[in-house]
């Protein structure tokens, strides 16, 4: 399926779990530091910015990490594979133009930015960016797509 991605967001929601998606608009390099190494990689206009909730939780702090990232370039952490933190990680994010859910990695562990951790219900899902749209594919059944705007004001008044 194809969903038009103008400035707002495309929430995918099971009964537990979600993911929000969004689309970069400017050019810049994202750096992911890990335990032993800094990537960097360059992210594209199109390109894509995918938080995961696995266990669900509130929206906001998905919609404040997609502009962290898009907006302010912060860079993404990696834990090691075993550290003890990743069990307490509530949301992850994935930039790239094509991005795969897996359950079966381990939160904040995953420095690849074509995968991202999600919950049994919402793996497997393909999302692919480019232009103005998202191409949604293997979407499961009972699985929700909406469209969704919110605006952070980064200017203080």
């Amino acid at each position: 399926m194809n969903y038009s991605l103008d400035d707002e967001f495309l929430l995918i929601r099971g009964k537990q779990s979600f993911l929000l998606v969004a689309k970069v608009g400017n050019r810049f390099g994202l750096c992911i530091e890990t335990a032993d190494d800094e990537y960097c990689q360059g992210v594209e206009p199109g390109d894509l910015v995918v938080v995961s909730a696995p266990e669900g939780g509130a929206i906001e702090p998905a919609f404040m990490l997609i502009d962290l990232v898009r907006t302010f370039h912060l860079p993404l952490l990696v834990l090691p594979k075993n550290h003890p933190g990743s069990k307490r990680i509530s949301y992850v994010v994935s930039v790239g133009p094509e991005i795969l859910t897996s359950c079966s990695i381990r939160r904040g562990t995953h420095p690849e930015q074509n995968l991202i951790c999600s919950s049994d219900e919402l793996a497997g899902i393909v999302l692919k960016g480019g232009g103005q749209n998202v191409d949604i594919s293997c979407l499961p059944e009972g699985i929700s797509v909406s469209h969704m705007k919110y605006e952070i004001k980064t200017e203080f008044s």
